[in-house]
């Protein structure tokens, strides 16, 4: 059992890892845009796209948390649909951080991501950076909801064309890991285009 949840949050934090550095290397890329001459080749920029793994360069990632619905639009911030392989283990999932690096989040599924999967969620976070007297407002994927109510990923579209992924997911959050903590419903959607 620790083995499975040290290798879910290997995975997860492979998953921000590299969120963070898509993010950094977002901005280079903008920055090199700013300046470069108009007959820059748009291709060149996907360079950074390894097989498998796309950084958005169009579409949004929504995500509704009680009350609030948070947008990730990837024409200004990082949206990264990634997937890791780590021996027999496989996962994907989608990592966004905003342009003020305020504001992250990552949801991650076992398995490969194709066009018509439904599939269970193994890992989720959202992060806030509030004020400077509370830093950090932290939910993650609670593990009391149930084994078996972690939430689905829906891809309804993949890797097709100009289209990274489109679909729809769910999953419960909780701001502690606390067996008493209060959980929230988590529901968002993702359409994300490479250009």
């Amino acid at each position: 059992m620790n083995s499975i949840r040290l290798t879910k949050w290997f995975i997860f934090c492979t998953l921000i890892i590299s969120v963070a550095i898509s993010s950094c290397q977002k901005d280079d890329s903008v920055k090199a845009m700013e300046t470069a001459k108009p007959a820059v080749d748009s291709a060149a920029l996907n360079i950074i796209n390894t097989p498998g793994n796309f950084l958005a360069g169009k579409g949004s990632l929504k995500i509704t948390i009680g009350d609030s619905t948070y947008t990730f639009d990837a024409a200004t911030d990082s949206i990264a649909f990634i997937n890791v392989h780590n021996g027999d283990n496989k996962y994907y999932g989608i990592t966004a951080i905003n342009k003020a690096h305020t504001m992250s989040f990552g949801i991650s599924s076992e398995g490969f991501a194709a066009a018509k999967v439904n599939s269970k969620v193994a890992g989720g976070q959202f992060l806030f950076t509030v004020d400077e007297k509370k830093p950090l407002l932290q939910y993650t994927l609670t593990k009391f909801v149930g084994k078996d109510d972690t939430g689905k990923i829906t891809i309804e579209q993949y890797n097709k064309d100009n289209m990274i992924a489109k679909g729809t997911f769910f999953t419960f959050l909780a701001k502690d890991d606390k067996e008493n903590s209060p959980f929230y419903r988590v529901e968002g959607s993702f359409e994300l285009q490479l250009k």
